[in-house]
């Protein structure tokens, strides 16, 4: 599938301003029918969510999916912990990573790729104030100098 096939429902932000993204992996996200309805209106926050390994298995923990408006008793907890699709060498690839390196898995984007809902997960390491500070003058002084040059173009 080419990259045409791809819309970004929803990009956290807060991933790039505190950790550093070693590596990003996707993977499906196991939904029911009117949370995907809910998630094609935009309805998800990913901003505090975390993805923690159990078992040999990964899933996503803090996200949140509204309730479906025109729902019924089949709506389900809009905190539940929801399972990931990897395949199991991924997850033992990530597992060793977490335990020997301390990353993070953090969730970084969810998509559409074709019909199906995909979640990209980053591993991630943590930034400390300093590493924060240093990211936002770069951006400030990338900011001035845009803007210099802008105006001396006039």
């Amino acid at each position: 599938m080419g990259l045409e096939n791809l819309k970004t429902i929803i990009y956290n932000r807060k991933v790039s301003h505190d950790y550093f993204i070693i590596d990003s992996i996707e993977a499906g996200i196991v939904l029911s029918g009117t949370e995907v309805k809910s998630v094609r209106q935009g309805n998800i926050n990913i901003k505090d969510s975390w993805c923690s390994i159990v078992k040999d298995e990964i899933f996503i923990n803090g996200m949140h999916i509204s309730p479906y408006e025109q729902g019924n008793i089949f709506n389900l907890d809009p905190m539940r912990v929801r399972k990931l699709l990897m395949h199991k060498k991924e997850i033992s690839k990530l597992l060793g990573q977490v335990k020997q390196q301390g990353y993070s898995i953090i969730p970084i984007s969810i998509y559409f790729k074709g019909s199906n809902i995909k979640v990209q997960v980053g591993l991630c390491k943590g930034k400390k104030l300093y590493d924060k500070r240093a990211d936002m003058a770069k951006k400030s002084a990338k900011r001035d100098i845009e803007r210099a040059f802008k105006e001396s173009n006039r």
